[in-house]
C-alpha cells in the first residue's frame, strides 16, 4: 500500500513538472539551450512637420498586431504634446495634440518586436465587391484579361498569381499596356490591381509593409496586395505575382488611407529607422512572457534581485548532487562520510576549480587527521575535542593561506572557501572509523565521499543543466519524484552483488 501512494505522488510530481515545463517550451518560447540568442528589431519613426498658425494634431497609422511578430514594447516621445491611442478597423492611430507650439516640430514612435507566432487579423464579414462602370474602351481590355486568366487559373490564388504575371510582363499586349496606363507609383499601382480584381468581384485591399533591414534610415513603406480566396487573405507582390509575406517585413497597416495626417501644419514627413539586436533568449522571454501571459512569470526566479539570483543559480543545483548521492549509496553502495558532506565539499570545489578543490582538501585532511590523532591522547571529552579540531582546522587554513600567498600561488588562498565546520566533522568522522575499523575502511570512506564530491562538482557545474533547473525550477518535482522512488528500493545494491559474486556463480 505505501509503495502505491509512493508511485502515485511521484508521477503527480513528474506530470506538474512535464506539464508546466512543456508549457514554458511551447507558449512562453522559453529556450531549452543556454546560448540561444534572438533578433530583436528596433523601429522608430520620426514625424516631422513645419507648425502654422492655431493649434496642431497630428494622427498617425500604427499596427494594431504584426502578424509573425510579438511587440514587445513601444513608446512615444512627444514633449508637451497630448497623446491618445484609438483602434480604426484593423489599424490603431496614434494622435497627438497641442494647442501652441514654435518652431519645426519633432515626434517620434518606437517599438521593438521579435519574430514570434501571432496570427494576422481575421475579417469576420467579407463584402464582395459589385462590379464597377469602367469607361468603354477600359471595359474591353479587362473583358479579355479577365477571360484569358480564368482560362488558366483554377482557384482565387491561382487567378491572381496569373494575372499579375500578366500585368507585370515586359512584353504584354495592348489590352494589358492599356490598363497600366497611369499607374507609375506603387500605390496607384496596387489601386488599379484592386480595381481590376473588382472586375472579377474577388475581394482584395492594400497593406502596407515595412521591410526590415539592420542600419536602414529613411525608410519607407511599401504597398502590397492581399486578396481574399473565401476561407483567409492571401498577401501578393504586385510586381512579382508571388504569393506570401517576405520574411523580413512589417505589415504596418491596412488600406490606403494616409500614413500621416496633420492639421495645423504643412511639409509633413514620415522617416523609418531599423536596426537590429542580438539579445538573449530569457531576457526576451521574460519581457514577451511580461506582455502574453504576466501571471505566468510572476513566480519566476528572474523577478527576484539579480543578487538574489546568483544566489539561487548555486542552491537550485544543490538538488542535482543530493539525487546523485542518493543514487550512489542506495544502489550502487558507494560509502562516504555522512550524507551531506560530499555536496559541501563540491560547493567549495567550484570556487577552486576540481584539481586544485582535490589537492586542498587532501593536504587539510591529512594534517588535520594527524593532530587528531595527537589529542587522542589527551583524553579530552567530545564537545572540547571537536571545538580543538575546528581550532586547528582554521589555524591551518590560514597557515596554507599565508603559505601559498608567499609562493604566489594564488589558487592557494582558495582554501578559506572550504565549510571549515564540514572539514573539521570529516576529520572526527574520519579519525572514528579508523579506530574501529581500521585505516582500510577509512580510507575507502574518504576516498568515495571525494568521488561522490568530484561527481557532484561537474554535474552541478555542468552550463546546461545549471540553465535548465533555473530557468525550469519546476523540475525540482521532477528530482523530488525520483528520490523518493529511490527511498523504496530494497533490493540489492550493486556493490553486494559484486563482493558476493562467487557464490552466485556457483548458485547458478
Amino acid at each position: 500500500m505505501k509503495n502505491l501512494h509512493v508511485n502515485i505522488l511521484a508521477t503527480l510530481l513528474i506530470l506538474v513538472s512535464a506539464t508546466i515545463c512543456y508549457y514554458k517550451v511551447t507558449e512562453l518560447k522559453l529556450p531549452l539551450l543556454p546560448v540561444q540568442e534572438s533578433e530583436l528589431w528596433t523601429i522608430e519613426a520620426k514625424v516631422t512637420y513645419k507648425r502654422t498658425a492655431g493649434p496642431s494634431k497630428v494622427s498617425m497609422m500604427l499596427p494594431k498586431q504584426v502578424p509573425g511578430y510579438v511587440v514587445l514594447d513601444e513608446n512615444f516621445v512627444s514633449g508637451r504634446y497630448g497623446l491618445t491611442l484609438e483602434n480604426e478597423d484593423l489599424n490603431r492611430v496614434a494622435q497627438w495634440a497641442i494647442r501652441r507650439s514654435q518652431g519645426d516640430q519633432t515626434l517620434y514612435y518606437r517599438m521593438q518586436l521579435i519574430p514570434g507566432e501571432t496570427p494576422e487579423f481575421k475579417d469576420k464579414n467579407v463584402a464582395y465587391p459589385v462590379e464597377q462602370d469602367y469607361p468603354e474602351i477600359m471595359r474591353t481590355a479587362l473583358t479579355a484579361l479577365l477571360e484569358q486568366v480564368r482560362n488558366k487559373s483554377a482557384d482565387t490564388k491561382s487567378f491572381t498569381h496569373e494575372l499579375l504575371q500578366r500585368l507585370n510582363a515586359p512584353d504584354s499586349d495592348e489590352n494589358v499596356k492599356l490598363l497600366r496606363k497611369d499607374a507609375a507609383t506603387p500605390e496607384a499601382w496596387v489601386s488599379r490591381v484592386i480595381s481590376i480584381l473588382q472586375g472579377a468581384r474577388i475581394p482584395s485591399r492594400q497593406v502596407n509593409l515595412l521591410i526590415l533591414s539592420d542600419g536602414a534610415r529613411h525608410s519607407r513603406l511599401v504597398p502590397w496586395l492581399q486578396v481574399y480566396t473565401g476561407e483567409r487573405w492571401v498577401t501578393f507582390n504586385p510586381k512579382t505575382g508571388e504569393s506570401g509575406f517576405p520574411s523580413n517585413a512589417v505589415l504596418w497597416k491596412y488600406g490606403d488611407k494616409p500614413l500621416l495626417d496633420v492639421s495645423g501644419g504643412k511639409s509633413a514627413n514620415v522617416d523609418f529607422s531599423i536596426y537590429k539586436q542580438s539579445r538573449g533568449m530569457i531576457a526576451v522571454t521574460q519581457q514577451r512572457a511580461g506582455i502574453i501571459n504576466g501571471p505566468v512569470m510572476e513566480f519566476s526566479l528572474f523577478n527576484l534581485p539579480v543578487q538574489t539570483q546568483n544566489v539561487y543559480r548555486i542552491l537550485i543545483m544543490m538538488p542535482v548532487g543530493v539525487l546523485l548521492i542518493v543514487l550512489l549509496r542506495n544502489i550502487v553502495g558507494l560509502k562516504t562520510f555522512g550524507t551531506f558532506m560530499p555536496i559541501l565539499i563540491a560547493m567549495a570545489f567550484r570556487e577552486t576549480e576540481l584539481a586544485w578543490g582535490l589537492a586542498l582538501f587532501c593536504l587539510l585532511l591529512a594534517l588535520g587527521l594527524m593532530i587528531r590523532f595527537y589529542l587522542e591522547y589527551l583524553r579530552l571529552l567530545l564537545v572540547p575535542r571537536l571545538a580543538a579540531v575546528l581550532i586547528i582546522v582554521i589555524i591551518l587554513m590560514t597557515f596554507v593561506s599565508l603559505l601559498s600567498h608567499k609562493l604566489g600561488i594564488d589558487r592557494g588562498l582558495s582554501v578559506a572557501l572550504f565549510p571549515m565546520v564540514i572539514i573539521a566533522m570529516t576529520i572526527e568522522r574520519m579519525s572514528l572509523v579508523w579506530e574501529e575499523h581500521g585505516a582500510g575502511e577509512s580510507l575507502q570512506q574518504c576516498a568515495g565521499s571525494l568521488f561522490v564530491a568530484s561527481l557532484s562538482y561537474l554535474l552541478m557545474t555542468n552550463e546546461y543543466l545549471e540553465h535548465l533547473m533555473f530557468v525550469f525550477p519546476e523540475l525540482l518535482l521532477t528530482l523530488l519524484a525520483f528520490t523518493l522512488w529511490l527511498g523504496r528500493y530494497t533490493g540489492y545494491r550493486i556493490s553486494e552483488l559484486w563482493r558476493f559474486r562467487s557464490v552466485i556463480v556457483k548458485g547458478n
